[in-house]
């Protein structure tokens, strides 16, 4: 079996029901298996840190994208961008990056917003910066996908995205759910390719 990493942050819930449909669909691949991870809050005054939360995934480690045969990556949109606990995150895997350790590895990206031109495309973006520099390969949506020309919601052709709204209290929307299954479909079958 092959691990593909889904690693998320989320705030209200969106982006993780996101990262457990793009791991669906990695499941969906026989010899693919999707290891789920997130990672802590960022927190500035000394003390405010929480304990590893009692359900949900673990937090992400550096030996957890060492051991992945491909990445997913999901993040909420702050101002058009990752939010800071992931790019923390990301800062953080510079010896990874020293090293090659991610060199040649399939990635993909995916968001939620709260309002529908809230930054979608360009927080897919700034995901894929580090990723590149890694020496990632960068996977997309092809058009070839009817949902990507059907939603009136979410869904790019730089990764699949979901608008949440203000509250964060909008259901995944059949469009947006098949195209976060087929991230993870497309991502697994390419990870076993190159593995």
């Amino acid at each position: 079996m092959s691990d593909v990493l889904v690693l998320y942050y989320s705030v209200g819930g969106s982006v993780r029901r996101m990262a457990e449909l793009v791991a669906e669909g990695i499941e969906r691949i026989p010899g693919a298996a999707a290891r789920v991870r997130t990672v802590p809050r960022v927190f500035t005054n000394i003390g405010d840190e929480k304990a590893i939360p009692p359900g949900g995934p673990p937090y992400c480690e550096l030996q957890d994208l060492v051991e992945c045969a491909g990445l997913a990556l999901g993040s909420p949109t702050r101002f058009g961008n990752m939010a800071a606990p992931l790019k923390h995150f990301l800062d953080q895997t510079a010896l990874l990056w020293n090293q090659g350790a991610l060199a040649g590895k399939p990635a993909c990206v995916f968001t939620s917003t709260a309002s529908l031109h809230g930054g979608q495309e360009t927080t897919l973006v700034s995901m894929m910066l580090p990723l590149l520099h890694h020496g990632m390969l960068v996977l997309g949506l092809p058009y070839t996908l009817a949902e990507l020309n059907a939603t009136r919601a979410g869904g790019t052709p730089y990764g699949a995205s979901h608008f949440a709204g203000i509250g964060d209290d909008l259901p995944v929307s059949p469009e947006e759910r098949a195209l976060c299954i087929a991230q993870g479909r497309r991502l697994a079958e390419i990870a076993l390719k190159l593995a």
